[in-house]
């Protein structure tokens, strides 16, 4: 199964456990809008709260490529905050994990 598809079933499934072990220990993950840098510790965290939030929805997802090596995905998020973005993922894939991500948002309301 390619990495997209599990992404997809673990944030399908609010499954924090699942969303982890797709993760290499060394990733980092990058906010462009920001800049800040997170370990995978920082990471999980962060995405533990996202997915336990039921007002925290992923409303559409698609795979624009994905390799041995890149997947790259645009999804269209809605936040707790009645917000909404679009997403763009940029992920690095080692041994089949996500090695480093980067993310830009567009703000849609």
């Amino acid at each position: 199964m390619a990495l997209y598809d599990k992404l997809q079933k673990s944030m399908v499934d609010r499954d924090v456990d699942s969303y982890a072990n797709l993760i290499h220990n060394d990733a980092v993950f990058v906010f462009h809008k920001t800049g800040n840098e997170f370990s995978k510790s920082e990471w999980i965290s962060m995405a533990t709260g996202m997915m336990t939030n039921e007002k925290f929805v992923q409303d559409s997802s698609r795979c624009v490529y994905e390799n041995d090596d890149i997947l790259v995905m645009h999804d269209f998020m809605s936040y707790p905050d009645d917000s909404k973005e679009a997403v763009m993922g940029v992920i690095m894939k080692k041994e089949g994990q996500i090695i480093r991500m980067e993310t830009g948002a567009t703000l849609l309301s």
